[in-house]
This record gives C-alpha cells, sequence and structure tokens, in this order.
C-alpha cells in the first residue's frame, strides 16, 4: 500500500489538475497541490478534513446535502459548485466521479474542479445530455443548476429569483388530434416567441414535455407578473403548422426565492403547486404560489388518500331524495345521492370529496359502485311491491368518457335483473361540449339497453340549445338557481318558464330541483312542471327511511 500511497501523492504534487479524492462520507483522503493553493491553504489543512469546508452548494456553509445523494447512488455528476476556503468561496464546474473497487461497490470519488477555460471545452459532449434535443434549451438536469447560479448572484445583490412554469394547456388533446411531429413543431414555434420574452440573463428550460422553466433574476415579485403576462400574450395568436392553425392557451405558476424556498428542488416544486392552480382557475393566467395554497395541496393529497381508504373500507351509503308530481304529491322517481360515513361516523360533505374523486379518477369506481347498489336497491324494493318508480342516478364525465361503460352499465343490469326502464341517467350539460359523435354513439347506445337520459343542472353549463335535438336526452332538470328567487326575481322566473315550455315542445320531461317552500311549488304546478325535487317534500333520507315514503306513495305537505 505504501509505494501506491507514494506514487499517488507524487501525482497529486506534480500534476496541474485541481483534485480532491474522497470517501462516501465526505472526508477528503487527498488533494492535489493545486486544490490547496486555490483554497489557500496546506495540504494538512485539507486532508482528514470534510469535504463541506471547502466545497458547498450554496453559500450557507457545510451545506453539501444534495451531493449526499450521488455518494449514496454511485453516479458520476457535473455542475457548479462554491469552491474555497470557507468565506472566500467562488463558483466552479465540478466533475465528481465513483472510483470503484473489484466489488463494483465505489469506496472513493474523484472531485475534479474545471477551470472556466477547460469548462468551455470540455463539457460540450457532457452538456448533450442536459440539453432537450428538439428545442435546444436547458433540460431538467442543467435548470437546477441554472437556478443554484441565479440564487448565489442574487444573495450578493440583494435581489431575489422567480421561477416560472408555464405550461400548454391541453396539450395532450392536441397531440392525440393532430400527431408527433404536428405537436413537435408546434413546441419548437412556442420556444421561439417564448425567448422573444425575457432578457439574454435569464434561463429558458424545457422541463417536460408541455411545460417550460423560466429563471429570472428579479428586483420586485412585480416583475415576474410582467414577465408572465408577456409569455401568455405572446402565445395567443394562432400557429400554423401544415396548412393549419391552431390556437392555445397556457397557465403560469411562480415561486420566489428566497422567501418561498431556498434550494432548486424546493423552488421548482412550489411553482408546480402554483401552476396547478392556476390551470385549476381556469387557465389562461399565471399565480403565485401561497402557503394556503400548498395547504390546500395536501389537503387534496391527504383527501385521496382517506378516500381510498373509504372505498376499500366500503363506507359509502346511497341516500334517496323522492321526485313528487307537483299538482298531487305523488312519488313518481328518486334520485340516488352518494353519502360518505367516514370510519362509520362522521359524514364528509360530497362537495368536499367529489372534486378530489374527480380529479384522481377515483370517481369511476366510486360511480360504478353507486350505479349497481341503486340498481340492488330498487330491485329489492319492486320484489317486496314497493313502486316501481324510476330512479336516477348522476354519472361523471370519467365515466362517460371510459370506453367500456356502455358494457359496464349492461353488465350490472343483467346481474342484478332490474328493468333498464326504471333506470336514468343523469349527465351535466358540460358532457355534452366535448367529441360529440363519440359521445351522441354512447348514449343512444345506452337508450337502446332501455335506459332514460336527462341533463343535469340545465341552463347553468353548455350554451348551444342545437345538442338537444341531436342527442337523445328524455328529460331536462332545471337548476336551483333558477328556482330559489322565482317569487322575487322576474328573470329567473321567465327562465323557469322559458325552460318548462321548451320542455314541453320537445315532448321531453321536466323536473324542477331546489324547490323549498310553497311559492315555488305553486309557480311550478302553475306552469305545469312535471315533477319537482327539493326540502319541501323531503331531503334525501336513507334507505330505510326512504322505504316508508314508497309504502305510502305520496307526500302531502300541509
Amino acid at each position: 500500500m505504501k509505494p501506491k500511497q507514494s506514487i499517488l501523492g507524487q501525482l497529486l504534487v506534480s500534476i496541474d489538475d485541481s483534485l480532491i479524492i474522497c470517501d462516501a462520507k465526505s472526508c477528503i483522503h487527498s488533494a492535489s497541490r493545486a486544490f490547496c493553493k486555490q483554497c489557500g491553504e496546506n495540504e494538512h489543512a485539507v486532508i482528514n478534513h470534510p469535504l463541506s469546508q471547502f466545497i458547498s452548494q450554496s453559500e450557507l456553509e457545510n451545506n453539501i446535502g444534495p451531493l449526499k445523494q450521488v455518494f449514496k447512488d454511485s453516479t458520476s455528476w457535473n455542475g457548479r459548485l462554491l469552491v474555497g476556503a470557507s468565506g472566500h468561496r467562488v463558483p466552479k464546474s465540478v466533475e465528481i466521479s465513483p472510483i470503484f473497487t473489484n466489488k463494483h461497490q465505489p469506496k472513493l470519488w474523484l472531485l475534479r474542479i474545471v477551470s472556466d477555460d477547460q469548462y468551455t471545452t470540455t463539457t460540450k459532449e457532457n452538456n448533450k445530455t442536459n440539453i432537450d434535443e428538439l428545442t435546444g434549451l436547458p433540460n431538467q438536469v442543467l435548470l437546477k443548476d441554472r437556478i443554484q447560479q441565479s440564487m448565489i448572484n442574487a444573495k450578493r445583490a440583494g435581489k431575489s429569483v422567480a421561477v416560472l412554469l408555464f405550461a400548454i394547456d391541453r396539450f395532450s388533446d392536441i397531440k392525440a388530434g393532430f400527431g408527433q411531429r404536428f405537436s413537435d413543431e408546434l413546441i419548437c414555434q412556442v420556444t421561439d416567441r417564448l425567448h422573444s420574452c425575457i432578457r439574454k440573463s435569464d434561463t429558458i428550460a424545457r422541463l417536460m414535455e408541455d411545460t417550460f422553466a423560466f429563471v429570472l433574476q428579479v428586483t420586485a415579485s412585480d416583475d415576474s407578473a410582467i414577465v408572465s403576462r408577456k409569455l401568455l400574450h405572446s402565445t395567443e395568436a394562432a400557429f400554423a403548422i401544415d396548412q393549419q392553425t391552431v390556437h392555445i392557451r397556457a397557465s403560469v405558476g411562480i415561486s420566489l426565492y428566497p422567501s418561498d424556498s431556498e434550494t432548486p428542488e424546493g423552488l421548482i416544486e412550489l411553482a408546480f403547486s402554483a401552476l396547478n392552480h392556476a390551470r385549476q382557475e381556469g387557465g389562461n393566467c399565471y399565480d403565485y404560489f401561497s402557503t394556503e395554497m400548498n395547504r390546500r395541496a395536501k389537503a387534496r393529497i391527504e383527501m385521496e388518500a382517506r378516500l381510498r381508504h373509504g372505498i376499500a373500507k366500503n363506507e359509502f351509503q346511497l341516500f334517496y331524495q323522492p321526485k313528487v308530481r307537483a299538482d298531487d304529491g305523488r312519488i313518481v322517481g328518486m334520485e340516488g345521492l352518494i353519502r360518505w360515513f367516514e370510519n362509520g361516523t362522521s359524514m364528509i360533505s360530497p362537495g368536499e370529496f367529489i372534486p378530489v374523486a374527480e380529479e384522481t379518477g377515483l370517481i369511476e369506481p366510486i360511480g360504478m359502485w353507486v350505479l349497481e347498489e341503486a340498481c340492488r336497491q330498487n330491485k329489492l324494493w319492486q320484489q317486496q311491491g314497493l313502486g316501481p318508480v324510476k330512479f336516477s342516478i348522476n354519472v361523471s364525465g370519467r365515466q362517460l368518457n371510459n370506453p367500456d361503460f356502455v358494457q359496464h352499465v349492461q353488465d350490472v343490469i343483467n346481474r342484478v335483473h332490474i328493468n333498464p326502464e326504471f333506470l336514468e341517467l343523469e349527465i351535466t350539460e358540460s358532457m355534452l361540449a366535448h367529441n360529440i359523435e363519440q359521445t351522441i354513439n354512447k348514449l343512444e347506445k345506452i337508450r337502446e339497453l332501455g335506459c332514460y337520459l336527462s341533463i343535469d343542472d340545465f341552463g347553468t353549463g353548455y350554451s348551444s340549445l342545437s345538442y338537444l335535438t341531436r342527442y337523445p336526452i328524455t328529460a331536462l332538470k332545471i337548476d336551483r338557481a333558477f328556482i330559489h328567487d322565482i317569487e322575487v326575481n322576474e328573470n329567473t322566473a321567465e327562465v323557469a318558464k322559458a325552460i318548462i315550455g321548451l320542455s314541453q315542445g320537445l315532448n321531453l320531461e321536466v323536473i324542477a330541483e331546489g324547490a323549498e317552500n310553497v311559492h315555488h311549488i305553486d309557480f311550478l304546478r302553475a306552469h305545469h312542471c312535471d315533477a319537482v325535487q327539493g326540502f319541501y317534500y323531503s331531503r334525501p333520507l336513507p334507505a330505510n327511511e326512504f322505504e316508508s315514503l314508497l309504502k305510502t306513495g305520496y307526500i302531502k305537505v300541509a
């Protein structure tokens, strides 16, 4: 061992390169004379000392936490680090390589500090892995290095760093509709426009297929808002590709150093949180990260976990609300409404968990459970001689878009042996605005099964009425927004009358939701609304209580 150490020592003394050899615990075993000179220290002040005394990833002393992952994963790495004695560190390009033993497990790592001239010459090949091939922009690996450098410079200048994430809304639809070559050309054209919105000193990188990242040194947070507006405005005009034009919308999420985070990873993560919030607000806008936003994001993640547990533990129940004929109080239908009793006790409002279920896709297994449970319960009531009356359930957009949805409905009908003429599926207007031909085909197949179809919350969604003649709809439900103040608001009263008249003209059944007082009932009865649903007659009830209403068949209200 001594001869080998001697040779290594002689090599490190004579070599001009700035080199360090350290172990997995970040302790320096050997260092070249050039490195010691660079740090202004002698060999004894360097050997057997922690690497963090001379190299760090930020100006926070002894901060090499992220580097430890490189040692742990036994990987190579190159990037910019702060090199020098404590208090006198400067940014330098560093290459890290594992030195493997015959057991293929590294015990030592070689760190090479490259001069700026060397970096320019030698890293051209290495940078190929840091560059997005399509756009020529830095990718995620290089982005973090650029953020790190900007943070160092901003701290010295007393400024801030803004990380902006710009994402094309519904890019997957464009790619699916026009193909890979078209979407690639679109990305290149978007890149050209985005370049024109920033300074040469700013960084633009391609973070994901449809997402670009910007690193800006800013004096005030408003500076990032100005750039965000420029980015969104730059992509408003149509893009022309292969004699076709396409319009895009985009969203921007913003995080700030040092107020939001002091690490590149943290800034990117929080900018993503802001981006998602901007998209949830409808897109085509920008949003800043906030603590409240983070709290809501965590709450949604927690809700998803609770929902999965609730599904696994069968914590859901169906409640039923009657649909009543206004002229005589006879029960002519019912709607099955899901309720969640977490851990069998506290009820979670549908307004809390349904949006999360929609977002995560959990609405599909929940929706299928609702369908089967409603069919099962109503088959049981029919066997008991109660009713039979038509029962309705809500269908989500995710369910309807599932290619196997019609088959799922048929399978449940066959399995439960329910007559499909008693089943009504409620869909919203917005679900009719996309994939029109596919949706028409799917709804026609549902009608062929013998099921009925109604539009829920009519008047609040899709503005065109043409679909009423194209889709095989059998009923309209007037949204409660047009019922709750009809006794004092002439405008809503006129809308309600118009919907009733439209339904009658098209031979569609019309049901009014949200009837809560006698004024509502008198109005709806006077204008010959077919059925009424609301608290005036009954709140949603568990199956055992609703069964009592079915036995009577009527609801008489004084």
